[in-house]
């Protein structure tokens, strides 16, 4: 197979996305648009990336949303596991770890996502970046998908240190819809998880 076909055969195999998290001062910002798409084909503009994984706690995604789907009700299950066991709440890092076992324990036959899990607890807020093998990489902003590239100039440009969380939203919104208008595989809307010492509020944005 030459590289022109194989290029364009990888490209029709990789499900597009946007997907991004930045972490404020009184809390944590997740975001990705709702467009499924396979390579030039979308499936749906009404898709989901972002998830609750405990009360505190929430997940966005870009890759396969079966696999998606499927890892955060994992660690979901174990965050519950925990809370019974110990009569406390699973903490940020330890939810992500947890999903880096479960990345790390597929690693033959990957789950073809790459995550951010990002949430509030008795350390603040915190986010963190894992790839399909189960890195834990922590971060102030980050951006995942076919439009991370985009995205992650505007969070480069707009991101300060003490950020409330609607300058937050406002910059997920930016990065998004920058990644939006020049990725085909992204769009459609933006859906939100706003989590804060509060809980977690779930937003969407139609466009």
């Amino acid at each position: 197979m030459n590289g022109d076909l194989e290029g364009q055969f990888r490209y029709t195999l990789i499900p597009g996305a946007t997907t991004v998290g930045i972490v404020c001062s009184d809390g944590v910002i997740l975001a990705a648009e709702k467009r499924v798409s396979y390579g030039g084909l979308v499936l749906s503009r009404a898709g989901k990336k972002v998830f609750k994984i405990a009360d505190h706690i929430g997940s966005a995604c870009a890759g396969l949303v079966s696999d998606m789907q499927i890892l955060v009700k994992e660690v979901g299950v174990y965050a519950n596991l925990f809370r019974l066991e110990t009569r406390r709440p699973i903490g940020v890092r330890a939810a992500a770890k947890v999903m880096s076992n479960l990345l790390f324990s597929r690693r033959l036959f990957p789950l073809i996502t790459q995550t951010i899990v990002g949430g509030v607890d008795d350390e603040g807020p915190s986010l963190y970046v894992l790839d399909v093998l189960g890195s834990v990489i922590p971060d102030k902003y980050a951006a995942v998908g076919s439009g991370a590239e985009i995205a992650l100039g505007v969070l480069e440009e707009g991101y300060r240190d003490g950020m409330t969380v609607e300058e937050g939203k406002e910059l997920a919104v930016r990065a998004i819809k920058s990644a939006i208008s020049r990725d085909a595989m992204s769009g459609d809307g933006i859906d939100f998880l706003i989590i804060t010492k509060d809980g977690i509020k779930e937003e969407s944005l139609k466009f």
